[in-house]
């Protein structure tokens, strides 16, 4: 579990396998994984969501190598806040926290992965529920910097994956 304190924090992943782990030894590990099955199909998601109590509200980025057919391996980022009962704010939170985990790995070889197998981002909003109204803004917002976005239902790395430890 990975806390936010309020200051600057260095991004640090969270295996259920292998534990706290840097952004560099994240990327060598899905080196790895490729490398022992270089035929199958990859796909690389990462999605955010939250949830809150009236103590806080706690956000969870994951990161999510799908093996397309063959299940998947995730590493995923936790932070705690001040409580964010505002709908939109927590949404246009999810999406920066998302943006800016892709920033980070992009900068330690995400980008050269990248370029062979597609990048989703997964966003936790929907045609059905309050989150409709968002939709426009926020696939907006990450198509103009060049990602693919699902919604749910498709979304499952926001609305399952990161879902999971929200609490």
């Amino acid at each position: 579990m990975i806390l936010d304190t309020g200051g600057d924090t260095i991004l640090q992943l969270y295996s259920p396998t292998h534990g706290p782990l840097s952004c560099e030894t994240v990327i060598q590990h899905i080196r790895r994984l490729v490398r022992e099955e270089p035929e199958a199909a990859y796909k690389l998601v990462i999605g955010t969501d939250s949830h809150t109590t009236k103590h806080g509200t706690t956000m969870v980025t994951a990161l999510i190598l799908h093996r397309v057919g063959r299940g998947a391996v995730f590493y995923f980022r936790k932070l705690r806040s001040r409580a964010m009962h505002d709908l939109r704010m927590r949404i246009y939170k999810e999406t920066e926290l998302s943006l800016d985990m892709i920033d980070a790995l992009m900068k330690v070889g995400l980008d050269e992965l990248c370029s062979v197998w597609p990048l989703e981002v997964h966003a936790d909003i929907g045609q059905h529920g309050e989150t409709k109204t968002l939709i426009q803004e926020i696939t907006g917002w990450i198509t103009s910097v060049g990602y693919t976005v699902r919604i749910k239902p498709d979304s499952f790395g926001a609305s399952a994956v990161a879902d999971r430890f929200t609490s």
